[in-house]
């Protein structure tokens, strides 16, 4: 009877999250998002749509010739975006996403970016896939339309326990880029803790529309001054010591992590790949809304 019960708190527990976070991004999609989304995530490119008489100012590369000769009047195929696309998420949930020292964790601040841009691509008619991934890839849900769905991607992304606990962005990719077969638009959604992947970050960013969105926290950026704080790898379990009050312990770590992101930064932007940081502190919306108009002006 416990066990059931605890369950079912359990079930109320993440139904509860699952509405407040439907709610929160349906609506900032809605109002906010849909329209940049639209502009900055186009179609596959242009379908035949119909034949018209030609009017002053068309242009005469695309006249029919075959209906004109017929008619012995001119006449111009009009051609119309291709709206439908696949989007894929790409959802990191390796152990490091557990952590968030002021606001969210990293795991809940992935599930409100997967969901307001799930509902984003629903309003535009575009299929939703995702790809679960530590090392492994631990869940694949394919791609499909409607709101059922997405709220079965979101209540996944919240209660979601995966098999294993480091990172491989590679696997990922590697899946992406042989399951996914026609040309989507992927957002890889991670910390970016991992190694070695610029490789198929290459082929999976030649196949598809590829956008990182890389999550982090203040407290891994910069150390405060606290003294002696035992750290732990979340992924190995791994644990040691640092003494935070001294100042070039501090300046290391900085260097350091600053260091690996200039590389990422780098590496993304060589291989064509659109990026912007969001902290677990910080309103989700205007890094997003700023990736968007950058891609729409293009």
């Amino acid at each position: 009877m416990t066990v059931a019960m605890d369950a079912y708190t359990a079930g109320q527990e993440i139904f509860k999250k699952v509405r407040k976070i439907e709610i929160k991004t349906r609506g900032l999609s809605q109002q906010i998002f849909s329209g940049q989304y639209h502009s900055a995530f186009k179609g596959r490119g242009m379908a035949f749509s119909e034949v018209r008489e030609y009017q002053y100012g068309d242009d005469i590369r695309s006249i029919d010739w075959n209906v004109t000769a017929r008619f012995n009047h001119p006449f111009v195929k009009v051609f119309e975006e291709e709206r439908e696309l696949t989007v894929m998420l790409l959802i990191d949930v390796s152990a490091s996403n557990e952590f968030g020292s002021v606001k969210l964790l990293k795991k809940m601040l992935a599930a409100e970016l997967a969901a307001v841009l799930a509902f984003s691509a629903i309003q535009n008619n575009d299929k939703v896939g995702v790809i679960f991934f530590s090392d492994q890839i631990e869940k694949f849900i394919p791609p499909k339309k409607g709101t059922s769905h997405i709220l079965r991607i979101i209540r996944e992304v919240i209660s979601f326990q995966p098999q294993h606990r480091n990172t491989d962005i590679s696997e990922a990719l590697r899946f992406l880029t042989s399951v996914i077969k026609k040309r989507s638009t992927a957002f890889l959604i991670s910390d970016f803790i991992s190694r070695d992947f610029e490789q198929p970050l290459r082929i999976a960013a030649r196949k598809h529309d590829l956008i990182a969105l890389r999550i982090t926290d203040r407290r891994e950026m910069e150390l405060p001054a606290v003294g002696l704080v035992r750290l732990s790898d979340a992924e190995t379990g791994k644990e040691f010591w640092i003494d935070s009050s001294h100042e070039d312990s501090r300046k290391r770590y900085f260097h350091w992590i600053h260091k690996q992101t200039a590389l990422l930064e780098q590496t993304l932007s060589k291989n064509g790949v659109d990026n912007t940081v969001i902290f677990t502190d910080e309103d989700y919306v205007k890094p997003l809304m700023k990736l968007f108009k950058k891609r729409g002006n293009h």
